[in-house]
Parts: structure tokens; sequence; C-alpha cells
């Protein structure tokens, strides 16, 4: 063996120690650092080529997933920010495209004049995510899309699991709300640092959602809006309904491919467009 292919199997061999120490198998519960998350994540997520990852320049928020995993995440602030903006992605762990487009507006907001102070966390879910193969649930097996602790939580969202899903494992509420770590970490985010929007990134339906108490948006990119309807225990529910934080929802159209690179930046600049409209300054 040559000195290259000897260097060529060794660095094989430690990106495959690196996803091991984050995937589920042999009850691993894996913290870690930036670099190591972005070396999962650039081997998971579509089109997340590793600078991008890099460039991303996460932090640790403090928050841990079921399996102790870190909810890795990035402010961008804008000299004069007069709005205050969190984008997620990746609260089902099977939607990796949702992850994947969070981590590109990371570098459209660097770049992008705003108003905005951006908070940017791409992954709710690493359990879900970094997992082989992904689950939409948690390390749980709850659907935390169906966690937050809207009103009548403890009849409504049981009834519509039991009735409407037929007990589809996938899209379990959990035995009560607010009982996974994300979930509560994500009203606890909501309630200290109060954003004026929330944008929610999923997939693979296709459409613009919104729920809330101003004019949605029309269109992102190709995506139009089509209002769904509101589930139990859902964060559309609970943040724009009951809370009155409107909650933009993207679902991309493939949930194992991001769109286009002048897609996102369109969708990007499209949303900009339709925060300085409807959200403008204080």
């Amino acid at each position: 063996m040559n000195r290259c292919e000897a260097v060529g199997r060794a660095r094989v061999f430690v990106a495959w120690l690196i996803l091991a120490s984050v995937a589920w198998g042999g009850g691993a519960r894996a913290t870690g650092t930036a670099a190591t998350f972005c070396a999962a994540a650039t081997q998971r997520l579509p089109n997340l080529p590793a600078p991008v990852c890099a460039r991303a320049m996460l932090v640790d928020s403090g928050a841990r997933s079921v399996r102790g995993q870190p909810l890795w995440q990035r402010d961008v602030v804008a000299p004069h920010a007069v709005r205050k903006v969190l984008v997620i992605g990746g609260i089902h762990g099977d939607e990796r495209s949702s992850s994947a487009l969070v981590f590109h507006w990371i570098q459209h907001a660097v770049l992008t004049p705003s108003d905005v102070h951006w908070r940017f966390v791409p992954m709710v879910n690493p359990d879900g995510t970094l997992r082989e193969p992904p689950t939409r649930t948690n390390a749980n097996g709850v659907d935390l899309n169906r966690n937050f602790p809207t009103p009548n939580w403890d009849k409504e969202a049981p009834v519509y699991w039991n009735q409407r899903t037929g007990k589809d494992p996938r899209r379990w509420p959990g035995p009560k709300p607010l009982s996974e770590p994300e979930s509560r970490w994500l009203l606890d985010e909501m309630e200290r640092w109060k954003p004026d929007l929330i944008v929610s990134v999923h997939a693979p339906y296709g459409v613009l959602d919104f729920d809330g108490p101003i004019v949605p948006p029309q269109r992102l990119g190709r995506l139009y809006l089509d209002q769904v309807g509101i589930f139990p225990g859902s964060l559309g529910n609970w943040g724009g309904v009951h809370k009155h934080v409107p909650v933009v929802t993207i679902e991309l159209n493939n949930a194992r491919q991001t769109p286009t690179d002048a897609e996102m930046r369109q969708m990007w600049l499209d949303l900009l467009r339709w925060i300085g409209d409807r959200l403008g300054a204080s």
C-alpha cells in the first residue's frame, strides 16, 4: 500500500468514527463539536458541501436532544436590527432537505443587507435526522410537530392520532404536550428570545403554509400559498394561532433534494421582501 492509499483509508476510517459517534447505534450519546456535527451533516444532508457547513459558524445553543446532541445555531445580526426572525429546519428528521436549505440561507443572511436579527437552527431533531435511515420522529418516537401545548391537547391530539392517522407511529404526538426536550427548547426560545416571526422548513408537499395574525406571503420562489389547516400540537397552531407569533411553514418539493441554488436564493429574497412589507419597523 502506498502513502496516498494509506492516508485515504485513514480519512475514511476517521469519517466513519465521526458518523458512528452521532448515530443511534450502540446507544451513543454524542455531544461533540461543530466540526464533528458538520462532518456528519455533510454526509447525511443533500447539497451540503463541507465549506457551506463550516462557514455557518455554528455555536452550541445549550439545548440538547433526547440523545444528548446539541441543537446548533447561528445568529446573524444586522447593525440596526428591528425584528427577530427564528428560522428552523429538520424538526422532522426524514425531511433532510429542510436542514440543508437553512444552511444555505445562513450564507444569504450574511451577504444580504437587512434590518433583521436572524437566528438559524438548521436541525431541531438531530437524533432523527442523523440516523440512518432518518426518522420523522425524535429518539423517543415522538412527532415533535404534534407535541406543542395547543389548547385541549390532551383530548384533541390523541383523538386526531387515533382516528385521523390510524395510530401512525410516525405521527405519535407523545404522552403529553412538551414531553420532549426539543419541543421544550423551542417553547423556551419563544418565551426567552421573543421572535417576531418563525420560519419552519419542511418537505415534501411543495406548498407554502402560514398561521398568524398578519397577511401571509403569497409565494416564496415557486412555492405558492396553500393553507392546509391546523393540527393539534403543531407549531403553526400553537405559535401562529394561539401565541400570535406569525409562523411561515415552507414545504419543499422533495425531502431528499434541495431546490437549485438559484431557487433557494429567490425564496430568500421573496422572504426578505415580505418581511419588509408586512413586519416593518417598530
